[in-house]
């Protein structure tokens, strides 16, 4: 017997113990019989790949691509080898009430979902639900960050724009200021704000020190 045979034959001898229950309504029947089908899908995945990589391991490097050119598989071998590897410490069986798409999502996250697979081995039956409870339980809902304040403002064309947030003051000192300002020496807001904000990095930078600093100097 073949190695595709004896994969075939180990999925048969699993769907011996997989029979539609005799009796229930029609429709109870189609049901179990469509999630039997689900069933059958999950391990036929995991016999291939299974069966792939033991033939990758046999093979000589030509003889297997060989293999794969002349089943018209070449490229697409990948995914079922990362399955192999990933479920590697279980059978077919073990996993068939997981559905495929898991399968697949869980072997290409091998690494990330390392503590998931390593979880499943404890488990006395592995279900589609029991697999997605330990995904949610590894990532937690995270708590969204503040968001940092941001003065700038994108225009239509794709540039982008200062826009200085309200300023809210009992006294109401800075805008009062500011208006003085602008009514007596003529000047825009933006350019009263501009020298106000040069004259602070330079005192920053030690270009230029407050009156009372420099009488203590003196």
């Amino acid at each position: 017997m073949t190695p595709v045979q004896d994969a075939v034959a180990a999925q048969t001898d699993s769907q011996k113990h997989l029979e539609v229950p005799v009796g229930g309504s029609k429709r109870k029947r189609s049901e179990h019989f469509s999630f039997l089908l689900l069933a059958d899908a999950t391990e036929t995945i995991l016999h291939h790949a299974f069966w792939l990589a033991d033939q990758k391991n046999k093979r000589s490097r030509s003889e297997y691509k060989k293999l794969l050119f002349d089943q018209g598989w070449k490229g697409e071998e990948e995914k079922y080898l990362k399955i192999a590897i990933a479920f590697g410490r279980f059978s077919p069986q073990d996993l068939a009430k997981v559905e495929p798409r898991t399968i697949y999502q869980l072997a290409e996250n091998s690494k990330k979902y390392k503590s998931v697979l390593d979880a499943l081995l404890s488990l006395n039956t592995i279900t589609q639900d029991a697999v997605r409870s330990l995904i949610r339980k590894q990532h937690p809902t995270k708590q969204q960050k503040p968001e940092k304040p941001s003065i700038w403002r994108r225009t239509k064309n794709g540039g982008r724009y200062c826009q200085i947030p309200p300023i809210h003051e009992t006294d109401e000192q800075t805008g009062t200021t500011l208006q003085r300002m602008m009514d007596e020496e003529g000047l825009s807001v933006q350019h009263i704000v501009a020298e106000a904000i040069a004259l602070r990095q330079a005192y920053k930078e030690g270009q230029l020190v407050m009156a009372e600093e420099t009488d203590e100097r003196g």
